[in-house]
């Protein structure tokens, strides 16, 4: 091989590793920018931000017993820091909508009912501490085991193959897309696809490629609740 050739192959590699390190994260620009723009989080499911976080966070604890590649690694901290700045604007937003003279609800009140409906961004974020600090603890102890880490990364994949799920079932029970960025799908269908065509070709653990392909799916699901729900504005 040439060096022409060399570093062209050189350079398309570090464009792949930076898409998929940021690539993930581009679909919630718009949809931060509408939310801005109609001084509402109401389109948006904040469930979205549970899944790619919990995902995300037994994404790198699987790394600890089986590496991979190190710009999915890199991928999955800056998707847990894209969705708790998501989450503090979901949250502010839904706030000034709401009447002080609501219940309050707190994470450490344990209430199944209120589980990720909560008052504040610290209730969130305890959340997600504690979430990591089980997983952390558990990783520490079982790093070992084949099976715990295998488990481990399948949970990851599904979970992350759910990500559009919330926000197809949010659609669905309100019968309308008024408030879901279009764009922010698009962009998703982008990247699912873009990331399964790397998987194929990187030659990706199985639970990968899985993720990547059901993702596309729903993506589409998506796509065509748009074209139905006739209230939809752009």
């Amino acid at each position: 091989m040439g060096f022409a050739e060399e570093l062209f192959m050189n350079l398309v590699e570090v464009i792949s590793a930076g898409f998929m390190i940021f690539g993930g994260s581009l679909p919630y620009i718009p949809q931060y920018l509408k939310m801005r723009q109609e001084n509402s989080s109401e389109g948006f499911s904040l469930k979205v931000c549970l899944v790619l976080l919990t995902a995300n966070i037994l994404r790198i604890a699987f790394w600890f017993g089986k590496f991979y590649e190190t710009p999915l690694l890199i991928q999955s901290v800056v998707m847990i820091l894209t969705m708790l700045f998501m989450l503090e604007v979901c949250v502010k937003l839904r706030k000034e909508q709401t009447l002080t003279s609501n219940r309050r609800k707190s994470f450490t009140d344990f209430n199944v009912g209120d589980f990720w409906n909560w008052t504040t961004f610290s209730d969130y974020l305890q959340c997600v501490i504690s979430m990591v600090a089980v997983i952390s603890l558990l990783t520490y102890i079982f790093v070992e085991n084949t099976a715990y880490i295998e488990t481990i990364g399948t949970l990851s994949l599904c979970t992350e193959s759910t990500l559009a799920l919330p926000q197809l079932f949010k659609n669905f029970s309100s019968g309308s897309t008024q408030g879901m960025s279009v764009k922010m799908v698009m962009l998703w269908f982008l990247g699912d696809s873009f990331k399964t065509l790397y998987f194929i070709i990187r030659s990706a653990p199985l639970q990968f490629l899985m993720c990547g392909s059901i993702q596309t799916l729903v993506d589409l699901m998506i796509f065509y609740q748009v074209l139905t729900y006739s209230d939809h504005k752009p």
